[in-house]
């Protein structure tokens, strides 16, 4: 938690996310609009320029395909809205 010294409420910090991601991929794109959308600050991932990305993402997941999510490490496998929702305690 961090004091926002404008208004002086407890605000809640984001959780780093990771976004794994092709430029092919339509779920990587619905991912990315679904974060923008809801204001959700991401590190995109494209593992199809970056070789040692793609070697990270499946050591850390065991998955060869995207969209990966990660969420403070947690591995979400696909575009699945409502664990992404739950994790980042979106209603």
């Amino acid at each position: 938690m961090i004091k926002n010294q404008n208004i002086g409420v407890m605000m809640e910090t984001q959780p780093k996310v990771i976004l794994f991601s092709t430029p092919t991929c339509s779920f990587c794109v619905q991912a990315k609009r679904y974060f923008r959308e809801k204001n959700i600050r991401f590190t995109e991932v494209d593992v199809s320029r970056d070789q040692s990305a793609a070697i990270d993402m499946v050591r850390k997941t065991g998955q060869r395909g995207v969209p990966v999510i990660l969420i403070n490490n947690r591995p979400i496998v696909g575009f699945d809205k409502p664990k992404i929702n739950s994790m980042l305690n979106i209603r």
